[in-house]
């Protein structure tokens, strides 16, 4: 608790809602820990005509629960319930094991399992990582078992997009059913996008790399000449998001990045594969390439750092 508390008028704009909404929240985080502010904002919102509203909501469930109680000590439980008494109770309530969604999901899961789940996000639980997989393990396959040996200049030329998806993937009600429950949580924000990012990296970037080391070269950058250009295009989608939204920022990026490299290759008249294998190696190779994307990523990651108060608001609607 800090020494500031609410003043009278900033609870009056709060009831009435004509408080901003970056006030709100702010309020709000406040009232968390402030039990005495907690009470006069509660207190202000009953006495506007909100508050007979509020009331017969209250009313209403504590009478369901009522009734959910006398209801209760009549009948046998189901199965997979157990029975928990709430202090000052006549008698215990059950309590559904099956309301939960995570258990119903990943049965033999414990909650703290079920957290580390719930930070990795949509991506890496949903198909965008089958569909990793599939891209590393099908270009292996078509390249030694399909007889294909100019396959790594196309995995590398899409590798650097992967990433990217995986983020546009992880956060945002497009991607994420309880996106507003987790919009809720302290955890959200930067920490949470920063979280999803870290694990997307982590998936895409040693299977893409490992299977672009197991294909032929064929006058291609090596296989790992992806991953800075990877890293600053996802620093980069991360650093725009604050401004126009993860979906808008990813579209940027990693559309630019595939415009730059396969739309003068789709307009050489020469072989595609030879002409994105040099595409490549202009954009990839060599230290000043290289150096550039470092210096890239780096700045982008600056951005990232002063834009990161713009995370809060992210993806809200």
């Amino acid at each position: 608790m800090t020494g500031w508390h609410v003043s009278d008028h900033l609870v009056d704009r709060y009831a009435g809602g004509r408080l901003p909404e970056s006030d709100a929240w702010s309020l709000e985080k406040h009232l968390e820990s402030c039990g005495g502010c907690a009470l006069r904002v509660s207190r202000a919102v009953r006495a506007t005509a909100a508050g007979p509203v509020l009331a017969g909501i209250r009313e209403a469930v504590l009478s369901d629960v009522r009734e959910a109680a006398r209801a209760a000590a009549h009948e046998p439980m189901p199965a997979g319930t157990h029975r928990a008494a709430p202090a000052g109770a006549g008698s215990p309530l059950p309590v559904p094991t099956r309301v939960r969604p995570w258990a119903r999901r990943w049965p033999s899961a414990g909650p703290g399992a079920v957290r580390v789940l719930w930070a990795l996000g949509p991506a890496v639980r949903g198909a965008w990582l089958p569909a990793v997989l599939l891209v590393a393990v099908g270009a292996v396959a078509l390249a030694h078992g399909g007889g294909i040996a100019h396959a790594r200049p196309w995995l590398l030329a899409l590798a650097p997009v992967v990433p990217v998806v995986g983020v546009a993937l992880s956060y945002g009600p497009h991607a994420d059913p309880m996106h507003e429950i987790t919009a809720a949580t302290p955890s959200a924000g930067l920490r949470l996008v920063l979280m999803r990012t870290a694990a997307v990296l982590a998936v895409s970037l040693p299977v893409l790399t490992l299977a672009g080391a197991l294909l032929p070269s064929s006058g291609a950058p090596n296989a790992a000449a992806w991953l800075l250009p990877g890293l600053a295009l996802t620093l980069a989608s991360l650093a725009l998001a604050g401004t126009v939204g993860l979906r808008a920022a990813t579209a940027v990026t990693g559309g630019g990045w595939l415009c730059a490299v396969l739309g003068p290759v789709l307009a050489a008249p020469g072989g595609l594969t030879h002409e994105l294998g040099e595409r490549l190696s202009t954009y990839l190779d060599g230290a000043l390439a290289q150096g550039g994307w470092a210096a890239a990523a780096v700045l982008c990651a600056a951005l990232l750092a002063a834009r990161r108060s713009a995370f809060h608001f992210l993806e809200q609607s």
